[in-house]
């Protein structure tokens, strides 16, 4: 992801657990290694050739407000390298057929994703509200895990862009809920950080105290959130279901040809993933001792999802395919819906 603004869209679908290897973050987090799991068998829900290439929980994306890693789905979708940028370029649209006037993409492309289009704002309540607030919070996370990576890798020049995501793409759009919870201002902690990182990250002491603040603004505006609702499975699959959608969208862009072109998009979306694994820890034994069936049907696929980001730095050949990526997250998502309507229902 580069510069971007961040779509305001409900996020209600549900998610899963994920097992991968946590980056190192000094703040909270130690980290651990997962081996490799050998190729378990995939769930029937994964067995649709068309599963992954679904946006998540059927929601339109707002072309005139999404930030480039949701417009990173009609990339991903079309395999149309850059499109996500040719999209903004082209803003504002009165419509959605502007994609073709405009002539962004043909009237073939816009085809195949106009039931995924549109122009008109949503406004969230209630608890998709709630989960569209901790998505953005926990994307900023991601970029500042896989940055955190890159630098212990001494990539100051990789990690640079990362670190500049949370306030340069997120903090605009959660401003207002972040005011309207009362959280206490951390653009600025963030900026420090940025300017740490973009004058060559030389002081190491530094970037590291500025990137623990970082993450504890980040944790405190999380905690702004009821306790009870931080907690429960139910919600926080939601949360999850968000990362790994966008992690899924990132994926695919990342990939051209059968090669990781972009490696940012990579990146991003490891990022993404590791969050996310830390969050379904949180849950885990809630989720084994009420239900067992669904946590290791979720666990099984995502062992093999996590083999697709082996490392911060992307490699020579892509361990899995956008599609066989969009089919686990497809196969999570079936899953825990068993999970999310039973809450839903009482």
């Amino acid at each position: 992801m580069k510069n971007r603004e961040y779509i305001k869209i409900a996020i209600i679908a549900c998610a899963a657990s994920i097992v991968i290897s946590a980056c190192n973050n000094p703040s909270t987090t130690t980290t651990t290694t997962t081996a490799t799991i050998p190729s378990p068998a995939v769930t029937p829900a994964a067995t649709s050739d068309m599963a992954g290439m679904k946006h998540s929980g059927g929601k339109k994306i707002n072309i005139n407000s999404a930030i480039l890693s949701e417009l990173d789905k009609f990339e991903a979708k079309l395999g149309v390298p850059a499109l996500s940028n040719k999209i903004q370029a082209e803003r504002p649209y009165k419509t959605p057929e502007e994609l073709v006037s405009k002539k962004v993409i043909d009237q073939k492309q816009f085809d195949q994703i106009k039931d995924m289009v549109t122009t008109e704002e949503i406004v969230l309540t209630g608890v998709e509200k709630d989960v569209d607030y901790m998505v953005k919070l926990g994307l900023m996370k991601g970029h500042l895990f896989v940055a955190k990576e890159l630098l212990d890798l001494n990539k100051v020049k990789d990690a640079e862009p990362h670190i500049g995501h949370p306030v340069e793409e997120i903090y605009v759009d959660v401003a207002d809920q972040l005011a309207e919870r009362k959280v206490k201002e951390f653009k600025t902690t963030l900026i420090t950080l940025e300017d740490l990182v973009k004058a060559g990250g030389k002081d190491n002491a530094k970037v590291t105290t500025n990137f623990k603040s970082s993450m504890q603004s980040i944790d405190g505006a999380i905690a702004a959130l009821p306790e009870t609702q931080r907690k429960s499975p139910a919600f926080v699959l939601q949360v999850i279901n968000g990362l790994l959608d966008t992690a899924n969208s990132e994926y695919g862009a990342a990939i051209t040809d059968g090669k990781i072109k972009a490696a940012i998009e990579y990146q991003d979306s490891r990022g993404f993933i590791v969050y996310a694994n830390m969050l379904y820890k949180e849950i885990a034994t809630a989720m084994a001792k009420d239900r067992p069936e669904e946590h290791k049907i979720i666990t099984d696929n995502l062992k093999q999802l996590t083999t697709a980001w082996p490392a911060a730095m992307p490699p020579a050949t892509p361990v899995k395919t956008p599609l066989e990526v969009g089919k686990l997250v497809t196969a999570i998502e079936q899953s825990t819906q068993k999970v999310i309507a039973t809450v839903a229902s009482k």
